[in-house]
């Protein structure tokens, strides 16, 4: 199970990052040295390090960590674009999240980047018709994560979940590019209709914490979302919401939202 870099062939600056950070890790606190070798330095890529640390968070008396690594790495073999996105993900905290450091902190600690990463690869299985292993890695993220992400909802990537608790997206929300949110959002539904029931929301789009996003409506491009807001009907592209049903209080403030975390509503709003 476990590697070495001797087998890479290839330059990997976003790997090489990681690991150098992952050795200063190990000097600055040698009791980390166990979980840092394990997570990263017995691996030779990123993608084999986040196979190891999906499958040791998602593994349960139910399912063994090797049957889930399995998985995950056929996933990975299969679909290209599941890497490209963890990459941009892993950016995205990096660049938007003032608490994070080194590339390093998604990898090991931050559940809104791990639950991500074990959406995409029930969302691949869902594609595949592999629809019971796809639930299971839901449950097993909502159990250990306490992120709901239905493994059919369509995420795009560069994501940024910041906090991630109780956050809820159902089964047709779809989600574009570059989008950040905080904590206790949900993307729900409001009937039982089958089709399409959820919101769709833009490229670009910043969502505060305890944000309600309700229907099948469409948050444009580069908006934001109050904090605490209820929406309810659509939102214009770069535009800001806010309020119990949300209304449009002033135009979004920048042209990337999501990529400035500025959440301030400004005096005349």
């Amino acid at each position: 199970m476990f590697e070495t870099r001797s087998h890479v062939t290839k330059v990997d600056p976003v790997w090489d990052r990681i690991t150098s950070e992952a050795h200063a890790a190990v000097e600055q606190e040698p009791l980390m040295g166990g979980l840092v070798h394990a997570c990263i330095l017995h691996h030779r890529s990123l993608e084999r390090a986040l196979s190891y640390r999906i499958s040791a968070k998602l593994c349960s008396n139910e399912m063994s960590m090797m049957v889930l690594r399995e998985i995950v790495d056929e996933a990975y073999a299969a679909d290209k674009a599941l890497l490209e996105a963890a990459r941009a993900d892993l950016m995205a905290v990096y660049e938007r999240d003032p608490a994070c450091h080194r590339l390093l902190q998604p990898i090991l600690y931050f559940k809104g980047y791990q639950a991500m990463q074990s959406y995409r690869v029930a969302h691949w299985l869902w594609k595949k018709g592999r629809h019971d292993l796809a639930y299971f890695f839901q449950m097993r993220s909502s159990e250990i994560f306490g992120i709901d992400i239905h493994p059919a909802a369509r995420i795009g990537k560069g994501i940024m979940i910041d906090h991630a608790h109780s956050i809820v997206i159902g089964e047709t929300a779809v989600v574009g590019d570059n989008v950040s949110m905080l904590h206790s959002v949900t993307l729900g539904g409001t009937g039982k209709e089958e089709e399409q029931r959820h919101p769709t929301i833009g490229d670009g789009v910043l969502i505060g914490a305890g944000a309600k996003v309700l229907g099948n409506i469409e948050v444009g491009h580069c908006s934001r979302i109050a904090a605490g807001s209820v929406v309810l009907q659509e939102v214009p592209p770069c535009t800001t919401v806010a309020g119990i049903p949300a209304k449009i209080v002033g135009e979004a403030g920048c042209d990337q939202p999501s990529i400035s975390m500025d959440h301030m509503l400004g005096k005349d709003q």
